[in-house]
C-alpha cells in the first residue's frame, strides 16, 4: 500500500498545482524585488519589474540565476530575510573558489523537513521505523535534512553521520534499522562489507534505503537491492535549493516526484537557454516558490534529465523528472567525444565489476588520454595476466561501443581504490585546458 506524508498535496489535481505555483511565484518575485537587490538590478537589466509576473506561464520571461550569481553575491547579497530572523546555514561540498552558503528561516527548515518525510513515506517509512542517516551532518545538507524528515515521520532516528564502517554495521545489526540513507557509493561499500563479513541479505534488517547526493545508475542500484536484500530509493536536491528532498522516487521508480508546490521546474537548452517542451532532454533549472531566506529564480543546475507528466501508478500528481543522465559541466570532451562518467560505470557493470572505479583523463603529445582503473571483487582477483588481458580488452570493446571512442582499461586488487564516505570521486581530469 503507497503512503503518503501530506496527501492532499501529494495527489492534488493539476489544476490545484498550478493554482499554487501562480500565486507563489507571484508573491515571492515581490519578495525579492524588494529585498534582494542583486535580484532587482537583474530583473531591471531585462526590463522586467514584479508586474510584468503575473502567473507561472511569465516564468520564462526572468533572468538566470547561476552558480557563478551566488559565488559573486557570496556571502550575504542573496539573503532576503533579515539575519535576525534566519536560524541556520548550510553549504554544498564543493572544492572549487568561494562554497555556496545557503540560509534559512524556521519556516524554511520546516518546509524542507517536510520534502524530506515525503521522501521518507514514499519509501515506504512510517513511525514504526528505524531510520539511520549515513550521510554526513555539519554543513552538508543530507544529514540535516534527512534527520529533519525522519523525525517528522515519526522514526527512531540514528544520526550516525558517515564513516566508521564497522559502528554503522553494528547499529543498523543490533538497532534493526529499517531504513538506510547515505550515498550510493557509501551504500555500496557497507554492502560490500556485509558481504565480506559473511552476512547474508536475509540476515541485514534493512527493507528500504535512500540515496543521494551523486549520480548512480540503474546498475548500481540492482547491485545495492541484491546484496542489501532492499529496496533503493532516489533522492535529489540541491543546497542552493535547501538539500535533499526537491524531488524524490516513489514505488514505482521510474523517476523522481519534484515537490511541485515548492518547486517549479523546467528544462532549457543549455546552450540558448530556451525553454524546452515537455519530454525533450535539457538542462534542469528550479524556481523555489516557498522559500523565505534565500529564494532562488531559475536556478541553473547543470543536471541533464527529462520530464514526464505521464500518469504514476503510486497516485502521486507531481511533475517526475528521470534520474540526470549527467551534467553539462561534469561531462568530459575527450578528443571531440561528449563522454558522462555514468556511461562508463553502465559499461562496468554490465560487466559484472563493481562501482569502484577512477576516471583518469590526460593529454600526451596533443592527444587526450581515457584510462579507466576497475576494482575486482576478490572473487575475480587473479595473477594470471593471460585471464585479466582477456577481461580488460572486453571491458575496452564495451565501452568503444558506448562511447565511440577507444580507452585504456586497467583491473586493479580489491580494495586499492580509494573508498568515499561521502561523495565518490570518480573523474581525475590531467590536463591543462
Amino acid at each position: 500500500m503507497e503512503r503518503y506524508y501530506q496527501p492532499e498535496i501529494e495527489c492534488a489535481s493539476r489544476e490545484q498545482i498550478k493554482a499554487w505555483q501562480d500565486e507563489r511565484l507571484v508573491k515571492q518575485v515581490r519578495h525579492v524585488w524588494n529585498n534582494v537587490p542583486y535580484y532587482r538590478k537583474k530583473m531591471e537589466e531585462k526590463g522586467l519589474t514584479p508586474d510584468d509576473i503575473r502567473s507561472s506561464d511569465d516564468l520564462h520571461k526572468l533572468p538566470f540565476i547561476t552558480k557563478a550569481d551566488l559565488r559573486e553575491a557570496y556571502p550575504y547579497g542573496l539573503v532576503a530575510k533579515p539575519l535576525k530572523e534566519c536560524v541556520r546555514i548550510q553549504s554544498t561540498s564543493g572544492t572549487t573558489g568561494k562554497r555556496v552558503v545557503a540560509f534559512y528561516t524556521q519556516h524554511d527548515i520546516d518546509l524542507w523537513e517536510d520534502c524530506c518525510a515525503r521522501a521518507i513515506m514514499a519509501a515506504g517509512g512510517t513511525d514504526e521505523d528505524v531510520c539511520q542517516v549515513s550521510y554526513g551532518y555539519g554543513l552538508f545538507t543530507g544529514g540535516p535534512g534527512l534527520n529533519g524528515g525522519s523525525h517528522k515521520v515519526g522514526c527512531l532516528t540514528i544520526p550516525t553521520s558517515s564513516g566508521n564502517t564497522e559502528r554503522q554495521i553494528m547499529f543498523i545489526r543490533d538497532l534493526s534499522a529499517t531504513i538506510l540513507c547515505c550515498t550510493p557509493s557509501y551504500a555500496a561499500y557497507i554492502g560490500e562489507t556485509m558481504k565480506e563479513m559473511g552476512l547474508t541479505p536475509d540476515q541485514i534488517p534493512l527493507k528500504a534505503g535512500i540515496f543521494g547526493a551523486e549520480a548512480w545508475s540503474e546498475e548500481m542500484r540492482q547491485d545495492i537491492q541484491n546484496t542489501l536484500g532492499i529496496k533503493a530509493y532516489d533522492i535529489y536536491g540541491l543546497t542552493e535549493l535547501s538539500g535533499p528532498g526537491v524531488s524524490f522516487e516513489c514505488s514505482a521508480q521510474t523517476g523522481m516526484h519534484i515537490n511541485e508546490d515548492h518547486f517549479i521546474a523546467e528544462i532549457i537548452d543549455p546552450e540558448t537557454g530556451e525553454v524546452l517542451p515537455e519530454g525533450s532532454q535539457g538542462e534542469l533549472v528550479f524556481t523555489s516558490i516557498t522559500k523565505e531566506a534565500f529564494p532562488l529564480l531559475r536556478y541553473r543546475t547543470r543536471d541533464i534529465c527529462t520530464l514526464t507528466r505521464e500518469p504514476c501508478p503510486c497516485g502521486r500528481t507531481h511533475v517526475k523528472m528521470t534520474k540526470p543522465q549527467g551534467r553539462t559541466d561534469d561531462m568530459l570532451i575527450i578528443r571531440g567525444v561528449n563522454v558522462f562518467p555514468s556511461q562508463i560505470e553502465t559499461v562496468l557493470l554490465n560487466h559484472g565489476y563493481p562501482a569502484n572505479y577512477q576516471i583518469i583523463v590526460d593529454r600526451v603529445r596533443n592527444t587526450d588520454t581515457l584510462d579507466v582503473q576497475v576494482e575486482m571483487t576478490p572473487e575475480m582477483f587473479t595473477d594470471n595476466m593471460g585471464e585479466i588481458n582477456k577481461r580488460q580488452k572486453e571491458l575496452v570493446d564495451g565501452l568503444r561501443s558506448m562511447l565511440g571512442l577507444a580507452a585504456k582499461v586497467t583491473l586493479v586488487a580489491p580494495k586499492t581504490i580509494v573508498r568515499s564516505e561521502g561523495k565518490a570521486v570518480r573523474v581525475i581530469d590531467k590536463r591543462k585546458i
